[in-house]
């Protein structure tokens, strides 16, 4: 039989706060994250907006001999991994280290390390490139050294999905727990690619928000003008863990995990199918793996990062898999708050889905003000809304054709 899994920590680093429940209140006054870039000079730059986080120095949280050998995105990752930690009230001394692991969600892993360290070799020659250069870039250095921080030997791995890596990594970790590989799992996603190459990459392909005159309008998932994605940063952790390990130590309980599901597109390298085919399956695949009926869910924290093929696409997957369910569950992307953090994203809308089930409450969809004929269900426009959250799913789908799905639910009386 397979073993049930709850949330029981939470711990977000994202351009709009780094404390969980004022990230929560924030997100649900519907406040932007988005604004001019401070992390570089952006001048010469098409596109000179984003999610950063501005002022992030990580010897507020870490010793500095620590920081000094992580990239951006390892620092996320483990300061938000203490938090979710914390957060869960569990101290790993006290049980079997090989019951517990990490696994962790990046799309590209140390992008800052790999551009600082290829200008000290172009500039000043290969014995200045730095000795910790390999260990800071590596995308498993992050699951690593929250690994070391807690002294988890259990499983532990990092996950490379694009868009989708925070969300196949929280599934491995379901998985793992629910399949007696582990007790207690440190999972999500964390990313920090706001770099001149990634700003250059991703704007010169297109994809992004050129609105460099109106950033915090320029996220606008479903709405009719929307014009591309808006590059983020952070990172979202959380504490799953199986559920009877949490009650014997009397832990919080914030939500049960019930399902997980991935698919791919076998597609387009960075177009999602139009019709939305393999979201639509992966959706289904959580759906069953739960055990439940579409009619179910209450809310989607939807995948929609405000790019003219992706959010129809997502649309129509969703009309797909519940049919006339469809209009009336409530939606709505947190992205229009905090842009795209990429491989982090999964992990942040996960946390935030499952608060949404805690408080009862559906955050908005910010900057949608001209939907889009194509999207024509109910996005929770600009406006948090109070309705009864029992069961939720968290979508993430990335480059590459990867599609994930989550369904988590409230626990009531020991049984989802």
């Amino acid at each position: 039989m397979k073993r049930r899994v709850v949330v029981t920590g939470l711990g977000a680093v994202t351009s709009l706060s780094c404390q969980v429940e004022d990230l929560w209140k924030r997100v649900l006054e519907g406040q932007s994250g988005i604004h001019t870039l401070t992390v570089f000079d952006t001048t010469a730059f098409k596109v000179r907006f984003g999610g950063d986080v501005t002022g992030w120095d990580p010897d507020k949280y870490l010793p500095p001999k620590e920081s000094k050998r992580l990239d951006r995105f390892s620092q996320f990752a483990l300061v938000a991994a203490i938090e979710a930690v914390r957060d869960a009230g569990i101290d790993f001394t006290r049980d079997d280290p090989f019951r517990h692991g990490v696994i962790l969600g990046s799309g590209i892993g140390g992008l800052n390390e790999i551009e600082t360290q290829m200008t000290r070799l172009l500039e000043k020659g290969p014995d200045k490139v730095s000795v910790f250069t390999i260990p800071k870039l590596m995308v498993n250095a992050a699951s690593g050294h929250i690994s070391i921080q807690f002294g988890l030997k259990g499983p532990n791995c990092a996950v490379a999905t694009a868009c989708a890596s925070a969300t196949n990594a929280m599934g491995d970790a379901f998985k793992a727990i629910q399949y007696d590989e582990a007790d207690v799992m440190v999972t999500g996603g964390s990313e920090a690619a706001i770099t001149p190459m990634g700003i250059s990459g991703f704007s010169n392909m297109r994809a992004l928000s050129t609105r460099n005159d109106d950033p915090t309008q320029a996220s606008r998932p479903f709405d009719a003008d929307r014009d591309g994605f808006v590059l983020s940063e952070g990172a979202g952790i959380l504490v799953f863990e199986e559920l009877e390990h949490a009650k014997a130590r009397g832990a919080k309980i914030y939500a049960e995990v019930l399902g997980y599901g991935a698919t791919a597109d076998a597609g387009h390298i960075t177009q999602p199918d139009e019709h939305g085919a393999g979201a639509a399956r992966a959706m289904k695949q959580a759906l069953h793996d739960a055990g439940l009926n579409s009619d179910t869910v209450d809310y989607i924290n939807a995948h929609c990062t405000s790019t003219p093929l992706g959010d129809a696409a997502e649309t129509a997957a969703i009309k797909t898999v519940f049919g006339d369910h469809a209009r009336r569950l409530s939606i709505s992307s947190t992205k229009s708050q905090l842009g795209h953090l990429l491989g982090a994203s999964g992990g942040v809308e996960l946390l935030l889905t499952v608060l949404a089930i805690r408080d009862s409450v559906v955050p908005p969809t910010i900057n949608l003000h001209t939907p889009d004929p194509a999207c024509d269900l109910d996005y929770t426009p600009n406006q948090a809304k109070q309705r009864p959250v029992l069961c939720a799913m968290s979508n993430s789908f990335g480059f590459g054709g990867h599609n994930g799905s989550i369904v988590v639910g409230a626990l009531r009386n020991g049984k989802a």
